[in-house]
């Protein structure tokens, strides 16, 4: 563990992507320092050998693992990467989870059984997946395709899932062995979602639902390897069955305020032009 008179430091794994790049920023905010982990710092999570450079003599570590947390390779790379932490002294860990995807469990199993002072937290539809990653072009050509027929999702701004999760990596032991599940503050299908997208850009945008089969078949055909868009097509049919159309106290419990509203996300994105055709 670093000196206690020093700037402790926290490992961020994904430090560029959607949640990591957010919680670098929350984490810098919150007075300490941050290590990214990535491939430009010489960081893969496919490479063992890599981890234990980047993970001497910090304090925390966020674990974002990068293709999906339920992924088959999932809960074997975050227990190793848990293990080898501690071995190195860094037991504070938090991991970010899905809320209602089953496949992750044996993940977040992986990292209790690691030693590791863990939390969970099982994070609802990002907001941002609207306007970051592929759902984006799709939209900026006028219609979304998605196998989420009318189900209603509590969308989350990555904004507070990063504030969160600094709160429980910087807090000492407030959240240890805590599972938090983040919900957004209203319900909303993607139906709805899409049409506040086509009001706040002054777009005519469509949302076209599809079977999850279809959407895994369309997947392939853009060069998805087909076990991963299997793999997503039983991802989609769980999340996406009507179990997470419930909200949670899990931002508020944690921040003090409400989380951040959808239309406050999608005002802020249509003004910086994400979604123009």
């Amino acid at each position: 563990m670093a000196d206690n008179t020093a700037k402790k430091t926290v490992v961020v794994t994904g430090a560029s992507g959607r949640t990591g790049s957010r919680v670098a920023q929350a984490v810098r905010a919150a007075g300490f320092e941050v290590r990214a982990a990535s491939r430009a710092q010489g960081f893969d999570w496919e490479n063992p050998t890599t981890w234990a450079e980047t993970l001497r003599d910090a304090d925390a570590a966020y674990l974002m693992y990068p293709s999906d947390v339920g992924s088959p390779a999932a809960a074997e790379g975050i227990g190793a990467l848990a293990r080898e932490a501690v071995g190195l002294g860094v037991r504070r860990l938090v991991l970010l989870s899905a809320r209602g995807e089953t496949q992750a469990l044996a993940t977040e199993e992986a990292l209790r059984s690691s030693g590791a002072d863990w939390t969970v937290v099982r994070a609802s539809w990002f907001s941002q997946n609207f306007s970051e990653g592929p759902l984006v072009e799709e939209l900026r050509r006028g219609e979304l395709a998605f196998p989420a027929g009318e189900v209603p999702e509590p969308f989350l701004d990555v904004r507070d899932i990063a504030d969160v999760v600094a709160v429980a990596l910087t807090s000492g032991e407030a959240y240890v062995g805590r599972t938090l599940e983040l919900t957004g503050p209203r319900l909303l299908s993607f139906r709805e979602a899409v049409a506040e997208i086509a009001a706040a850009s002054g777009r005519e945008l469509a949302y076209i639902p599809v079977p999850a089969r279809d959407y895994g078949d369309a997947l392939v055909g853009f060069g998805v390897p087909p076990e991963e868009a299997e793999f997503l097509v039983e991802v989609f049919e769980g999340l996406l069955d009507g179990r997470n159309a419930r909200l949670t106290d899990g931002v508020r419990e944690v921040l003090g305020r409400a989380p951040r509203e959808f239309g406050e996300f999608v005002r802020e994105a249509a003004a910086a032009g994400v979604w123009k055709g």
